[in-house]
C-alpha cells in the first residue's frame, strides 16, 4: 500500500474556483504532497485544474476524493458511475485513495464495496477508504472488502482526540485521517495549546498539527491562503516534546462540529 504524507490539504468549503485551484497548485509547488476533495464538495474540477497548473507530476502526489451518500450514490453502480466522473472532473488517470463519505443514506456494505474492489482491481483507484466510520463500521466493511482497507477519515483535534479510532486503526493496520485539525479554529483559543505554542514560538495550529502527527493519525488542515498554507505546513518542521504531548492529551473535552442524528456515533 501506499505511504500517505504527514500533511494533506483539504478543500472543504473552498468552493470559488479560481481561489480553490490557486490553493491547491500553492500547497503542491510549496510541498504539500496529500490533496483531499469529495464529490459533494463541488470543486473537483477546480482542484484538477489547481492539480494541471502545479509544476509537480502527477506520480509523485497523493489524490483522495469520496463518494456521497445519496439516494443511488453508494449503490454498485452509483459507485461505479461517480468514481468514473470524479476522475473525470479531476482530469485524472485514477485517484491514490476513494472514500466511501458515510455510512448513511444508500450506503449497504455488500452492495456498495464490491464497486471499490473492482475499481481497486481496475486501478482506477489505488486505494480503498471509508470516512466517518466508527469501529463497528469498519469491522463490518472488512468483512467484505477484498481490497486493504487503507483509511478512515474522522474529525479529529486535540478537543476530539479519538483515542477509540485511533486504536482500533492501530489494531488493524490502516490509518487515521484527521478532518478539521484545528477544530475550525477553535484551538486557537484552548490555554493547553496556546501554553504549548508560546514555548516553541509557533502558531496553535502549528501544535494542533504535530500532536496529530505525534498520534499517529495524517491531518489534512483546509486552508486557503498562502501564509495559512505556509503555516500549517511548517508544523512539519515542530517536534514536540512528551511533555507537551501530555499536556493536550489531558484535555478533557469533546466538542464535535460536525454531528447528526444519524450519524454512526449516535446509532
Amino acid at each position: 500500500m501506499t505511504e500517505l504524507p504527514d500533511i494533506g490539504l483539504g478543500t472543504w468549503q473552498n468552493e470559488d474556483p479560481e481561489q480553490c485551484a490557486q490553493s491547491v497548485r500553492t500547497a503542491l509547488e510549496m510541498g504539500y504532497r496529500h490533496i483531499d476533495t469529495a464529490e459533494i464538495y463541488g470543486n473537483e474540477e477546480a482542484v484538477g485544474e489547481g492539480i494541471a497548473q502545479a509544476d509537480v507530476d502527477r506520480e509523485n502526489f497523493f489524490l483522495a476524493t469520496k463518494v456521497h451518500a445519496s439516494s443511488t450514490s453508494l449503490t454498485y453502480d452509483g459507485v461505479i458511475e461517480t468514481a468514473h466522473n470524479s476522475l473525470e472532473r479531476l482530469g485524472v488517470d485514477y485517484v491514490d485513495l476513494l472514500y466511501v463519505h458515510w455510512p448513511t443514506g444508500d450506503y449497504d456494505p455488500e452492495d456498495t464495496l464490491p464497486a471499490y474492489d473492482d475499481l481497486y482491481d481496475e486501478g482506477l483507484i489505488r486505494n480503498v477508504g471509508v470516512s466517518n466510520f466508527e469501529p463497528f463500521n469498519v469491522e463490518a466493511a472488512l468483512e467484505i472488502l477484498d481490497a486493504p482497507l487503507f483509511a478512515n477519515q474522522v474529525e479529529m483535534h486535540p478537543l476530539l482526540q479519538q483515542d477509540e479510532l485511533q486504536a482500533h486503526a492501530d489494531e488493524h493496520d490502516y490509518n487515521l485521517v484527521a478532518y478539521s485539525p484545528l477544530a475550525r479554529g477553535d484551538v486557537f483559543d484552548v490555554p493547553e495549546v496556546v501554553e504549548v505554542a508560546e514555548k516553541h514560538d509557533v502558531s496553535p495550529a502549528q501544535v494542533s498539527l504535530a500532536w496529530l502527527r505525534e498520534t499517529g493519525a495524517y491531518p489534512i488542515p483546509k486552508a486557503t491562503s498562502e501564509s495559512h498554507i505556509r503555516d500549517n505546513f511548517e508544523s512539519l518542521d515542530l517536534d514536540l516534546d512528551a511533555e507537551d504531548v501530555a499536556t493536550i492529551d489531558a484535555i478533557e473535552r469533546e466538542d464535535r462540529h460536525l454531528d447528526f442524528d444519524v450519524a454512526p456515533w449516535n446509532q
